[in-house]
């Protein structure tokens, strides 16, 4: 009895190896602040401004609030960091992303369609990039957030090669 024919190598759901950027960590605390600042000025407008139901709870609720902020921008960027990676071998993409909720893909090089990157304004002061792998999948695309610039476009050319190279059919 003979072997069935090899459809390629196994491509196993693991941990990917390379980290983001350390310079993640303050683009992720930055977009915190900005968050917790305006969610912080609307709760003061209608806690303070807008004449709140609870007069003796304001206090209570600014505190629980600035609390919550505080931990917020704290720990979030650092518990992304801590889980952010990617790798890039001959034969797949991997990602795992998330803070609270994590997920972790796999792109098969024969099913990428495209490849991106983009920055935003602070992400450009920075010096950061992000890139989304476009595949045919249903479930989106794979995404990698915070990498250095240069990272970011040695890993587009590099998948770009490859894809190019491959005969998949990308769908």
């Amino acid at each position: 009895m003979s072997a069935a024919p090899s459809t390629g190598p196994a491509l196993d759901l693991r941990r990917p190896a390379n980290q983001v950027s350390h310079r993640a960590v303050t683009y992720w605390t930055l977009r915190a602040i900005v968050l917790c600042l305006v969610v912080g000025v609307v709760e003061w407008l209608l806690l303070f401004v807008g004449g709140s139901a609870l007069p003796s709870g304001r206090w209570l609720v600014v505190g629980v609030s600035a609390v919550l902020a505080i931990g917020y921008v704290v720990a979030m960027p650092r518990w992304r960091f801590a889980v952010h990676r990617w790798e890039t071998t001959e034969h797949a993409a991997y990602t795992q992303t998330g803070w609270f909720n994590q997920e972790r893909r796999i792109a098969p090089i024969s099913r990428i369609q495209t490849v991106d990157s983009h920055r935003g304004p602070l992400e450009q002061l920075l010096k950061l990039a992000n890139v989304t792998i476009t595949t045919a999948s249903a479930a989106g695309p794979l995404k990698i957030h915070g990498l250095d610039r240069s990272t970011a476009d040695r890993l587009v050319t590099e998948l770009t090669s490859r894809t190019e190279a491959h005969q998949g059919d990308a769908t």
